[in-house]
């Protein structure tokens, strides 16, 4: 049987965003704040970490929708050009590009305005078995902030993948108050790793604890659990254990994009082969690399920084 094409194939929601540099106040109604610098770049989970994958050599291809309009043209050049194979990627000419306004506020977590649009079309039925199997690892990032992309969709796409002995990574972004459940019940079964955030874990659970969140997820049938938290660190619970890792401190310019970084990161050290705990070292150094940059992929490390940094900065992760 061929090896797989690529290391790992991003599925899931793609955006531009526009990200303002640092502001000293949000502004009144009515009133002008300036910002040093107003930036475009690549977002969205799966063009975050797909980009910040192939930024560590990784072959790795995307699949999702974009407008046929000038920031769909944007994106997909920065991926190109950051490594990523567009192969699979769609255009529409029914909804823009998806976009995002990335509102950095001095000392206060970052704000987002976000437009669904072309993402709204992801359905998940255009990924093929082929496609699936062309890779080590399928990713679906955005899971939940569209209803098109249904349970019994990404079911079958994990159904394909887990047949095909293809890895599965699950992330998901939940905008608002709702019953997630219906949508994760179906595929957390199928999910090998599942990467929420504690604030989407406690809307998920009502759970505030992460351990809590950890236990409620892995009783719904996730394989791994990782819940990332901020400056907290992370907590990972699988059928062995449940750990903790610490952060590396850093001083925060933009955290657009951390998440992912994490996550990509996490990829990383699964395609490497490394332990539960060094997973939880590469995706904490590849998090910290993000938020040096305006921007979710501008500061990651390449493979060969990353391993310097790991190899130079200690990590506590200790048992639970």
């Amino acid at each position: 049987m061929p090896s797989p094409k690529y290391d790992c194939l991003c599925a899931g929601i793609i955006v531009a965003d526009h990200v303002c540099k640092a502001i000293d106040h949000m502004p009144k109604p009515g009133e002008l704040v300036l910002t040093d610098e107003m930036e475009l770049t690549i977002g969205g989970c799966a063009s975050n970490v797909a980009a910040d994958l192939a930024r560590l050599e990784r072959q790795v291809a995307i699949a999702g929708i974009v407008g046929q309009d000038v920031f769909g043209r944007y994106v997909e050049e920065s991926l190109i050009q950051s490594g990523v194979q567009c192969e699979y990627l769609m255009k529409s000419d029914q909804l823009p590009t998806s976009g995002s306004f990335v509102i950095n506020v001095q000392g206060e977590d970052r704000r987002f305005i976000h437009s669904v649009a072309a993402n709204s079309l992801f359905t998940g039925e255009t990924v093929t078995e082929e496609q699936i199997r062309s890779s080590r690892i399928l990713y679906l990032g955005g899971y939940c902030l569209s209803e098109e992309l249904s349970p019994d969709n990404v079911a079958q796409m994990f159904r394909i993948a887990k047949e095909a002995g293809v890895t599965t990574v699950l992330d998901v972004v939940t905008p608002q108050p709702d019953d997630y459940w219906k949508m994760l019940k179906p595929v957390l079964p199928l999910s090998d790793y599942f990467l929420p955030n504690n604030d989407e874990g406690e809307l998920i659970t009502g759970e505030s604890d992460p351990l809590a969140q950890a236990r409620a997820f892995k009783a719904a049938g996730a394989k791994t659990v990782i819940i990332t938290c901020g400056g907290e660190g992370s907590i990972l619970m699988d059928d062995q254990q449940t750990i903790h890792s610490a952060v590396y401190p850093v001083h925060l310019v933009d955290g657009t994009g951390s998440g992912d970084a994490f996550v990509a990161g996490f990829i990383h050290g699964l395609l490497e082969g490394v332990s539960p705990e060094e997973c939880l070292r590469f995706g904490s150094a590849l998090g910290h690399s993000c938020v040096r940059a305006t921007g979710a992929t501008a500061g990651i490390f390449t493979r060969s920084e990353l391993n310097q940094f790991l190899g130079s900065h200690e990590l506590q992760v200790k048992t639970l």
